[in-house]
């Protein structure tokens, strides 16, 4: 199959962050869990995340959020592909990007997958992800979200990229 040459860089403004936020609050999980539209811009537009959108021949058909600073340092808060993109090989891509961006300062990704994600607990799982733990009724009730990790080692071990 002939991959799309995909781009991924920088959100660059906010006609970029509504954009990426109508896609999100269309599609699930975003849709069982609740996200609004004001929500998903707060998200889009946190300066304490890196935000980065893929892209394709210009059109933008994802979207990651990194979060490289707190106890979880090297989150994976948000990724998403345009529903017309899904099942293409993006999303692999797309995560590809975001762990080789967070290797460098970080010896874990981390990432939450809703419960009733089971196509996405397989895909993390697929590409190595483990499950470490359960935060029941995290963010709706009657659903867990599931923390998985990809470690490349215990902490005393890691040098960050120079």
């Amino acid at each position: 199959m002939n991959e799309p040459a995909l781009t991924i860089r920088p959100l660059r403004d906010a006609a970029e962050a509504r954009y990426c936020a109508d896609f999100l609050v269309a599609s699930d999980p975003w849709l069982t869990l609740g996200l609004t539209f004001e929500m998903a811009m707060q998200r889009l537009t946190d300066s304490t995340r890196e935000i980065y959108v893929a892209t394709v021949g210009g059109e933008i058909v994802g979207v990651l959020i990194l979060f490289l600073d707190g106890a979880l340092k090297g989150y994976l808060q948000t990724i998403a592909v345009h529903p017309d993109w899904r099942s293409r090989g993006l999303g692999a891509r797309m995560i590809a990007f975001a762990e080789q961006r967070i290797f460098r300062v970080s010896q874990n990704v981390f990432l939450c997958v809703s419960s009733f994600n089971l196509e996405a607990q397989k895909f993390y799982a697929r590409l190595g992800y483990q499950r470490v733990g359960e935060l029941p009724d995290f963010v709706v009730a009657g659903f867990s979200e599931i923390l998985m990790r990809k470690t490349r080692g215990p902490l005393r071990d890691f040098k960050p990229a120079a």
